[in-house]
């Protein structure tokens, strides 16, 4: 096994290791939540409850990575419509933050993980663009992103590792036989057709 591989292997047993402890304040926390504490301890098991998610999202992430490093990564695929996928990844966010139009067409991709992806790339797009909200332009298989400003272009490109959700979405993309680049000012997600 060489080093790289070895290295791989022990993250991803770093991230199946963690989630047993993560689950179990992630689970304490929606319970806590559901009771009534009281200001500010109300407050603090929501910011608990949210930042595991956030936790678990991000060693899914990493996971991704990792498999596909290693070589290890197998998709379960399946036929999605691409407007309903940047849909339901814009649904995800601020609705004042994403809007999305277009027109779909059928994708052969893992659901769940490509979601994540655009609704990721959108997030990273908004967030090193310095911009208030961005636009996901949907044709077919081909979701775009603007506008594409500021630091965004390497941070959503996967030139400038800044952002793990974003560096992971554009790996998973790739791997799905898809490509991710940058147009003048536009982030072009080309997801593999079905």
């Amino acid at each position: 096994m060489s080093d790289e591989t070895r290295f791989a292997r022990v993250v991803a047993l770093a991230c199946h290791d963690l989630r047993t402890p993560l689950a179990t304040v992630h689970g304490f926390a929606r319970t806590l939540a559901r009771s009534e504490l009281g200001d500010p301890a109300d407050r603090y098991v929501g910011m608990i409850e949210a930042a595991s998610g956030q936790i678990s999202e991000l060693l899914d992430e990493l996971t991704i990575v990792t498999k596909i490093e290693s070589g290890r990564y197998e998709p379960r695929l399946e036929t999605v419509d691409s407007l309903e996928l940047a849909r339901e990844a814009a649904s995800e966010l601020h609705e004042d933050e994403v809007s999305v139009e277009g027109e779909g067409g059928p994708v052969r991709v893992e659901p769940d993980a490509t979601r994540r992806a655009l609704r990721q790339l959108a997030r990273a797009t908004r967030r090193h663009g310095g911009v208030e909200a961005v636009t996901v332009t949907v044709r077919g298989g081909e979701v775009s992103i603007a506008p594409l400003a500021g630091t965004a272009p390497g941070v959503v490109t996967g030139e400038d590792l800044r952002e793990l959700g974003a560096a992971a979405s554009v790996e998973l993309v790739r791997a799905l036989g898809g490509s991710v680049e940058a147009d003048g000012d536009r982030l072009v997600i080309q997801l593999p057709a079905a």
